[in-house]
């Protein structure tokens, strides 16, 4: 069941009652929610309240609180993924899914083989924060990932404290490799870099190079990018959780 986001203040002895107009139009209009029905909500307290419809009104609806907890739904770490922008479908995706495993932040990334023009890429940012907010409420996460505005690989080297790239190419070095030589540590800040589709240029493996950051591999086979995201991001997740 999706959760819907609300505000504490909404809240008086167990009982939500919603204003909010887009809301509303959502969950009775669009989804013909009726009285009876159980509903999600999540507060800015990342507070989880399992309620039941109460009342509808012709501007606001009425909840009874049944239970209500603190959500324990987000990652314990602070994992951000910068990913080289890709078409319209498979960017969406890759938003959606970095959403899922729980990211704090995605960032666009320009490359040099970006599949997207810079001007398209920075009018998109808001509506792929759209997206991302959607897929909260879809996977009941507590908290909400930010979507920053585009980057170029140099602009990460100092906001970061261990950066991961992974790709396909240059590189013969796995990630069982790695974290035997180099522990991920869940109190850092911990950058996961993914290429386009036609990979990093020579210019780019040249700048992981002297920058001293580690190339990855996901193994034989040849991921789409919003395929290597998702295998990437797990692979880093599963890697720190091994190592509490």
């Amino acid at each position: 069941m999706p959760h819907f986001l609300i505000k504490s203040e909404n809240i008086i002895n167990d009982v939500l009652t919603v204003f909010d107009k887009e809301l509303y139009k959502h969950i009775i209009k669009a989804l013909r929610t009726e009285v009876g029905e159980k509903l999600l909500f999540l507060d800015e307290n990342q507070i989880q309240y399992e309620t039941i419809l109460s009342k509808i009104e012709s501007d606001r609806f009425l909840c009874e609180i049944q239970n209500k907890y603190k959500s324990q739904r987000k990652l314990d770490i602070e994992l951000y993924i910068a990913q080289s922008v890709l078409n319209s479908d498979a960017q969406i995706s890759a938003i959606q899914k970095a959403t899922e495993l729980g990211v704090k932040g995605i960032i666009p990334l320009y490359t040099d083989n970006c599949a997207v023009k810079e001007n398209i890429i920075k009018n998109k940012i808001e509506k792929w924060q759209k997206i991302a907010l959607e897929s909260v409420k879809q996977c009941e996460r507590a908290d909400i990932p930010k979507v920053y505005n585009l980057m170029h690989l140099q602009e990460l080297l100092n906001n970061f404290e261990q950066i991961i790239v992974f790709a396909e190419s240059n590189t013969k070095c796995d990630f069982g490799q790695y974290i035997k030589k180099n522990k991920i540590e869940r109190t850092k800040k911990i950058l996961v870099i993914i290429g386009p589709e036609g990979g990093f240029s020579v210019r780019e493996f040249e700048f992981f190079k002297q920058n001293n950051l580690p190339l990855i591999t996901l193994g034989k086979l040849i991921y789409r990018a919003d395929t290597a995201l998702v295998a990437a991001l797990t692979s880093v997740i599963i890697g720190v959780n091994n190592d509490k």
